[in-house]
């Protein structure tokens, strides 16, 4: 693996921006997430208040040849649901929305989860301990500690609540590229991978299934689903290694609400 490409206090001002803008895509979104509404109507809303309001760039249409601007997992959906006008929203459904833009040649890409209505226990439990895997994981993030540690605290979470962790898609460095050589796994053990250093910038984003953590790509290309059929959940922020520490640069305009704050 090349070695990761350090950003400067200006690139990583850029970064911030970038990934700001991704945020305040999802606080958009989240009054429309109701039953009813198809995730192509979720889709069109980012796509405007992207390119209307923000007056950035959508980074995923196109990307790989994905053909919409956000991906939306539904229920069992791991990852990269297409938006589809015959996908509707019905009340007990957790989905995840996941948006990236471009603004000043930078990448901006985070995903958070919703609640259609009221969930299930287990979905509940599914979706706030995925958050917590992700703030644990967040929180080991600091000059000398390594991509290993993040990993295992990730994993550490899931486990304690008998979730599995999805191995086949991880975090990524990002910048002035969208998915940068560093890869960022969302198991592992204390001490080992890459040492962390400040000017790094990557996403953690776990995936946990309530079931088995083996997935399989549909026929399209691009939809993740969990082999079991099982609930999956997934968070992403944005993170710069700091000199102390860690920034989330993707940190949610209104707050995390009921949700632990990531500090």
């Amino acid at each position: 693996m090349s070695r990761p490409i350090l950003k400067s206090a200006a690139d990583i001002a850029k970064a911030r921006i970038a990934g700001g803008l991704a945020a305040d895509v999802l606080r958009m979104i989240a009054e429309h997430v109701k039953p009813g509404v198809s995730t192509e109507e979720l889709d069109r809303l980012c796509h405007d208040h992207i390119v209307n309001v923000q007056k950035v760039i959508p980074a995923n249409v196109g990307y790989h040849g994905f053909p919409k601007t956000v991906c939306v997992s539904v229920n069992h959906v791991v990852c990269h649901g297409i938006p589809s006008p015959q996908k509707i929203l019905k009340k007990g459904d957790i989905i995840n929305i996941d948006v990236a833009v471009i603004a000043d040649g930078w990448f901006g890409d985070t995903s958070r989860m919703y609640f259609v209505g009221e969930p299930s226990p287990l979905a509940r439990r599914l979706v706030e301990t995925t958050y917590e895997a992700m703030r644990a994981g967040i929180l080991q993030v600091r000059p000398g500690a390594t991509l290993g540690d993040v990993g295992h605290a990730i994993q550490t979470v899931a486990h304690r609540e008998n979730f599995s962790v999805v191995r086949e898609y991880c975090g990524h460095g990002i910048g002035q590229i969208y998915h940068e050589d560093l890869q960022v796994l969302h198991y592992g053990n204390r001490g080992e991978g890459l040492r962390l250093e400040p000017g790094m910038v990557f996403t953690i984003e776990p995936m946990l299934n309530a079931g088995k953590r083996e997935t399989k790509e549909l026929a399209d290309g691009w939809t993740v689903v969990t082999r079991d059929h099982s609930l999956s959940a997934q968070w992403e922020h944005m993170v710069a290694v700091t000199a102390d520490g860690f920034e989330v640069l993707t940190a949610w305009p209104d707050g995390t609400g009921s949700y632990a704050a990531i500090a």
